[in-house]
């Protein structure tokens, strides 16, 4: 859920990148997005401001980048690794209930969704950002995998990709709004027992 923006050839290497990035997460996670400014950015990575207007316009370009490197983190970490004997259908729902759980817990979206959870909203309710087209990738990617060997079923891969998307994205974003965690049946776990039929019962054949 970050903002498509035009890769900048002047950029260093990533490195060089994640260096700057991890200097924006530790400001946001201490002080939230409104509060982080360029120069405390240049500071915690050892760099100056014109280096860093140089390749970024702003901070929300930089948060921008930060969650997509942190999102896609998320989702590729948590996929199962191919199993023999297994089809494609298991690993994509087991990689998608953990990284719903994975992503709630974040330590980058807690902070985001209790101080600044404006900044989401374009991606929920406007447009696609550069984390939700990379995801739908790699997801259209899995179910491509799954239509070949037969695990899941046949149809649109964009489409059904974005499909999936939409409904793993409701219970990311929106989870704690219908949890009850005194009711031992509306835990944010028994939900998320809830998110794995669902895409169960969508992708299989």
């Amino acid at each position: 859920m970050t903002p498509n923006r035009h890769k900048d050839s002047a950029r260093p290497n990533p490195s060089d990148n994640d260096a700057v990035l991890d200097a924006v997460r530790d400001c946001v996670l201490a002080v939230g997005v409104r509060r982080t400014t360029m120069t405390d950015v240049a500071r915690r990575a050892g760099v100056s401001r014109m280096t860093l207007y140089r390749r970024w316009p702003d901070v929300r370009s930089l948060v921008g980048d930060l969650m997509t490197r942190e999102w896609i983190a998320v989702a590729t970490g948590n996929m199962p690794e191919p199993r023999p004997g297994t089809g494609t259908r298991p690993r994509i729902v087991e990689g998608l209930v953990a990284g719903v759980a994975a992503f709630r817990a974040h330590p980058l979206f807690r902070k985001i969704v209790d101080v600044d959870p404006e900044l989401l909203l374009p991606y929920v309710l406007d447009r696609r950002g550069a984390s939700q087209e990379a995801l739908l990738e790699l997801l259209a990617a899995a179910l491509r995998e799954g239509h070949a060997d037969g695990s899941v079923r046949a149809a649109h891969p964009g489409r059904q990709a974005r499909s999936v998307l939409l409904v793993v994205q409701s219970f990311a974003l929106s989870l704690r709004t219908m949890t009850d965690e005194d009711d031992a049946d509306l835990t944010a776990a028994a939900f998320l027992a809830e998110l794995r039929t669902i895409l169960e019962r969508t992708l299989t054949p």
